[in-house]
């Protein structure tokens, strides 16, 4: 069963189509130029049927909380998830949100200028024109106040969000929000991750963002715990 997402309700502007699509824990969110539903669907399909049928046969690959080794002819999935996996400390599938919303969204390009495909919280977008990203972090008092502004120049862009408060995603810290902002979603949801394992308190705000960029390829990182608020890197904020 998927968790309601209720922030999908803030999505506003009438400039992009939007259109969803759901195959079994997959539930994207798709605002495109144009209506790609179809295409959409088929791209998810193939996704997880690569990944599924990966882990068939490798099932460590879906319970590792440390990086795995895969083949050189494993799924490009597979290894895009393995490469940030590596890259951010943590286990693959901390990878697998940000990875299937950047493959449905570059094939998706194809046949459209502006895409912006969000899977549980973890966004790849490629925009013509300016956009405001807000950022639900659970009941903390930031939640519906804080927002990010991405400009064209910056997308393709993968910006992800982890969290201990909100959604079934395994954390090992008790942050309501870790934000992580890469050209690459996968690395984006891995070190989201990784960084919000290392925030028990507000106190471990500092050395998380320390932490952060250690890890090559982040363009920048929000933390949030109640109202306390951690950033590093190339971001820019903006009315919610």
């Amino acid at each position: 069963m998927h968790e309601p997402r209720t922030y999908r309700h803030w999505v506003s502007g009438r400039d992009l189509v939007s259109f969803s699509v759901a195959v079994r824990q997959t539930d994207l969110l798709i605002r495109a130029d144009r209506n790609l539903k179809s295409r959409a669907l088929t791209e998810t399909r193939r996704c997880r049927a690569s990944l599924e049928q990966y882990i068939e046969s490798h099932p460590v690959f879906a319970i590792a909380l440390v990086p795995v080794t895969v083949e050189e002819d494993a799924p490009v999935l597979v290894r895009e998830m393995a490469d940030a996996a590596r890259q951010a400390g943590v286990g693959p599938m901390a990878a697998v949100a940000g990875a299937i919303a950047e493959s449905v969204g570059r094939q998706l390009l194809h046949s459209c200028r502006e895409v912006i495909v969000e899977n549980g919280g973890d966004i790849f977008l490629k925009t013509t024109k300016e956009r405001v990203i807000g950022v639900y972090a659970g009941d903390s008092p930031l939640t519906g106040r804080l927002a990010f502004a991405v400009r064209p120049d910056e997308t393709p862009l993968g910006i992800c969000t982890s969290s201990a408060s909100v959604g079934p995603s395994l954390s090992f810290g008790n942050t309501d929000a870790v934000t992580v902002f890469s050209p690459s979603a996968s690395l984006a949801d891995a070190a989201a991750t990784a960084i919000g394992n290392r925030v028990a308190s507000a106190s471990d705000i500092p050395g998380a963002l320390e932490f952060a960029q250690t890890i090559e390829g982040l363009r920048g990182v929000a933390i949030i715990v109640g109202g306390q608020l951690g950033l590093w890197g190339q971001i820019r904020l903006a009315e919610a």
